[in-house]
């Protein structure tokens, strides 16, 4: 047996009781408090969705568009065998209308759908890194926390606040009324 097998047995027995080992030692956990949310992009600015909020997520949707008063309404969309009224999430933080946003939010406590232009991925973060503020004038009402995010501060859109606003816009607006 030359020296390099050698080693390479002895490297190979090393790995075997490590293996073995990892079994026998308790499992640690992390005890640190985390949060999923969507991270995305309405304009310039950039946002997010607590995961709790929501219950789905749909890419490229067709939406069917009629005439509302309601100026954020999109149309309406099918998902997962419900209809649904689709709302601009743009237009209701006060930014110009996408013509046709490419991602689509369901909102888990309302049948209603929310569309936005730029998906920038899924985050969790410590509750450590999630701080109480006001936004800007025109998301206020919308935003109250923010997330500390590596090189930026990320507004967290607080969805029953706008299902509220949607709610209060009234028949004929889109707002499905809960059951």
């Amino acid at each position: 047996m030359n020296f390099a097998s050698s080693r390479l047995n002895d490297r190979a027995a090393e790995l075997r009781r490590a293996f073995d080992r990892s079994f026998a030692e308790r499992r640690r956990f992390d005890a640190t408090p985390t949060e999923d949310f969507l991270a995305i992009r309405i304009a310039s600015d950039s946002y997010a969705i607590r995961c709790s909020e929501i219950s789905g997520l749909v890419a490229d949707k067709k939406i069917t568009r009629f005439p509302s008063r309601a100026a954020a309404l999109h149309g309406m969309g099918g998902f997962r065998g419900a209809i649904m009224p689709v709302h601009s999430l743009a237009a209701l933080l006060g930014h110009p209308m996408a013509a046709t946003p490419r991602w689509i939010v369901i909102a888990s406590d309302l049948p209603v759908a929310l569309a936005f232009e730029a998906l920038d991925g899924n985050l969790r973060i410590s509750r450590e890194q999630i701080l109480p503020g006001e936004a800007d004038d025109r998301a206020r009402k919308y935003v109250r926390d923010f997330m500390r995010e590596q090189d930026r501060v990320r507004a967290i859109l607080h969805l029953p606040s706008v299902l509220d606003a949607i709610r209060e816009q009234g028949p004929g607006s889109g707002a499905i009324e809960e059951g």
